[in-house]
């Protein structure tokens, strides 16, 4: 995609605005005790720092992140670590995209100063045995469809915080149940961090940006599509008057079931801030799917306020 911000019919944008400090000299860091002091010394120069954790395969989602820091004045730090605790022993960590060079370059180029890319005995020393896990948002939708997940991404989320310090942490609505599990663990950890949400980023197309839609064939991208129009349908019927979660998940878990490419795992509106499922919708809502096409796990998310 292209550099401009194009935009859908439905306000969301698709490519971000390249940071003002693009070009800046880049340095890469392997170890801990390296990153920590390199971001204290942007501290101590008194500059905030802005913290973007990814597991690499870089698109314009994390671009999006990296300017977002890059505009609220952040010291921008791109950690690129494929954690193996939020992966289950059936999914694809083996084959998870790896291309460190160009997370780089793309981290680098839309102006962040630092990228964090440690070894896994680095993040998890011989020995290690201490996880992290958030109960009740941790526990359900992703959690129950994947057992293990967010006490993976909770326990890398903080180690990786503690590493860097007071800071500013840029997570994508993309994952809306990560970022609550992230706000949550911030919160009761006490930790000096503010948690900053941005704007799910879509191709042309509507489909959101992850790396793994790389895995899916033209045919199985078009099919993905319907993940969208599922939540944009359930959205339209909640303003259009329907108060009923039942009904709402039924019209869009129908939808998902409609196209023979894909399969439904869930289809659900919650509250927003709880990912309880209210008896009548009303206030801060989200509407969250998540569906298998062809071998490739695909989730999305819309929020609806009454």
């Amino acid at each position: 995609m292209g550099e401009r911000g194009e935009r859908l019919a439905f306000g969301v944008r698709t490519a971000p605005v390249r940071g003002r400090n693009a070009g800046v000299e880049m340095k890469v860091m392997e170890r801990v005790a390296e990153c920590r002091a390199a971001l204290e010394a942007e501290r101590a120069a008194g500059r905030t720092v802005g913290l973007v954790p990814t597991m690499g395969a870089l698109h314009d989602a994390h671009a999006s992140l990296v300017s977002r820091a890059v505009a609220a004045g952040d010291a921008v730090c791109v950690s690129v670590f494929v954690n193996p605790l939020q992966f289950g022993p059936a999914e694809d960590l083996a084959t998870y995209p790896r291309d460190l060079a160009a997370d780089v370059r793309v981290a680098e180029r839309w102006g962040a100063s630092l990228v964090f890319a440690p070894p896994v005995e680095e993040i998890y020393p011989p020995g290690a045995t201490t996880r992290v896990r958030v109960e009740g948002l941790g526990d359900v939708l992703e959690g129950a469809s994947r057992p293990g997940h967010f006490e993976g991404v909770a326990t890398v989320v903080t180690t990786l915080l503690s590493i860097a310090g007071p800071c500013r942490v840029y997570f994508g609505e993309k994952d809306f149940q990560q970022l609550l599990v992230v706000r949550r663990l911030v919160a009761d950890l006490s930790l000096p961090v503010e948690v900053v949400a941005c704007p799910t980023v879509r191709a042309l197309d509507g489909l959101a940006l992850s790396s793994r839609n790389l895995h899916l064939s033209g045919e199985e991208r078009e099919a993905a599509a319907v993940l969208l129009r599922a939540l944009q349908s359930g959205a339209a019927a909640i303003l259009a008057g329907e108060r009923d979660p039942g009904e709402v998940r039924a019209l869009m878990g129908d939808i998902v079931e409609a196209e023979p490419l894909v399969e439904l795992d869930y289809a659900e509106v919650v509250d927003a801030s709880t990912l309880a499922v209210p008896e009548k919708l009303d206030g801060e809502l989200r509407l969250l799917v998540a569906a298998r096409v062809g071998r490739v796990r695909l989730i999305d998310n819309l929020g609806v306020r009454l």
